[in-house]
């Protein structure tokens, strides 16, 4: 999100809500970790040593595919997980984007206090 580039806008800010939305919860953070090795798992694998049912599981990875942070695919019976780090990298841009427009107000109110 370069500072010249408006365009789509809205829509990028929505991705970037529910990207941050799906962020916010501690087991969707524990299934990007698990999902970030590089390994597609199924909702099983995935549910061994949780305390949560595979309905919850189940639940928690729609939200990230929602959002664009995983992606399933079927084999078998079975749905298969894998993670996607587009939606990520996309949003560290735009955090690093907001920090940049932080860092410029602060030192425009810096100059302005030292005046």
């Amino acid at each position: 999100m370069s500072r010249g580039n408006h365009k789509g806008v809205p829509a990028k800010r929505r991705t970037h809500a529910r990207v941050f939305a799906a962020l916010g919860d501690a087991t969707r953070l524990a299934l990007v970790a698990k999902l970030s090795a590089g390994q597609r798992r199924s909702i099983s694998q995935l549910t061994k040593r949780s305390r949560l049912t595979r309905q919850a599981i189940t639940k928690h990875l729609r939200v990230l595919e929602h959002a664009g942070i995983v992606h399933s695919a079927h084999a078998g019976r079975e749905s298969l997980f894998e993670f996607d780090l587009e939606p990520l990298a996309e949003a560290s841009e735009y955090l690093r984007y907001v920090s940049e427009q932080w860092d410029g107000a602060l030192a425009r109110l810096k100059a302005f206090v030292e005046d």
